[in-house]
């Protein structure tokens, strides 16, 4: 049985900690999925989860990080230690015929990442924009309030306060020519999979062939090895950052790439002080 992220975060915390207290002269860790990664904003008055994992790594005494696709680059920067955020290369060897092939970025949030892997493989480059009219809108952010009760010493009666009306958002389109071509939706986690599913209907529609998802790390939780099952979705292939072999048994369509190889590359390169470099030999100076 797995254990629970935050057991296995506290349990790192308290060797690197036993660690630093033998005079240990350097502690690297290496976690190819970082967790809580998403948590990295502010939203609603909440808290920056990921930077307070940062702080806790950092105190406890941890002196280098090896990781693998932050779901933001800025995460780097919630630590005063160097960060390796290593990168994972499939498309090319994984995909035939990938010369043929489009980038897709799933929704406009995504289109940045999208658009450096279009870049680095010459490919090119489609969004997908808007939702259905239907689909549920975020009802807890406050647009949907009820008018404020004028009470005494609560709200001077000369105010008027407007309710704010939620945006109405267009009918799916697809910017980019996906015609006849082999559609690749790129992304760095896939554990929800509705919309990667919604994503793969509408590319279907607009004549893509084939359609691949790239993710980094496969979460796939709850019943998201059905629904890829039931998709227009051809093929998903993640890496072995997370364990997901019981995902893999109940789908046919996942696919699984092994990224021990760079890990242990890096891992050499760091404890033997060579560059890291030639590890970010693709990588853009912006990516």
């Amino acid at each position: 049985m797995s254990k629970d992220v935050n057991t296995t975060i506290m349990e790192m915390l308290i060797l690197v900690y036993a660690c630093r207290t033998s005079c240990a002269r350097s502690i690297t860790g290496v976690l190819p999925y970082f967790p809580y990664s998403k948590q990295c904003k502010m939203r609603k008055r909440g808290s920056i989860v990921t930077k307070l994992v940062a702080s806790m790594m950092c105190k406890a005494g941890l002196t280098h990080l090896i990781t693998m696709d932050l779901h933001q680059k800025e995460i780097q920067g919630f630590f005063n230690i160097p960060v390796d955020n290593l990168r994972a290369q499939y498309i090319q060897e994984e995909i035939p015929d990938y010369r043929n092939a489009v980038i897709v970025a799933k929704s406009p949030a995504s289109a940045k990442r999208a658009q450096s892997f279009a870049e680095r493989l010459r490919l090119g480059l489609a969004v997908i924009h808007g939702e259905a009219q239907d689909a549920e809108s975020d009802q807890v952010d406050g647009r949907h309030s009820p008018p404020t009760v004028k009470t005494t010493g609560a709200i001077h009666p000369s105010m008027d306060i407007p309710l704010l009306i939620p945006k109405e958002k267009p009918p799916i389109t697809v910017v980019g020519d996906v015609g006849g071509r082999i559609a690749i939706i790129v992304d760095d986690i896939i554990d929800d999979v509705d919309s990667f599913v919604a994503a793969a209907e509408t590319l279907k529609e607009r004549g893509a062939y084939k359609i691949f998802v790239m993710a980094t790390h496969g979460i796939l939780s709850s019943d998201a090895p059905r629904l890829i099952e039931e998709s227009a979705i051809d093929e998903v292939v993640v890496t072995n950052t997370i364990p997901h072999e019981p995902q893999k048994l109940q789908c046919s369509k996942i696919k699984t790439v092994d990224i021990s190889m760079i890990l242990s590359e890096a891992i050499r390169r760091i404890h033997n002080g060579e560059s890291m470099s030639y590890l970010f030999r693709n990588i853009g100076v912006d990516d």
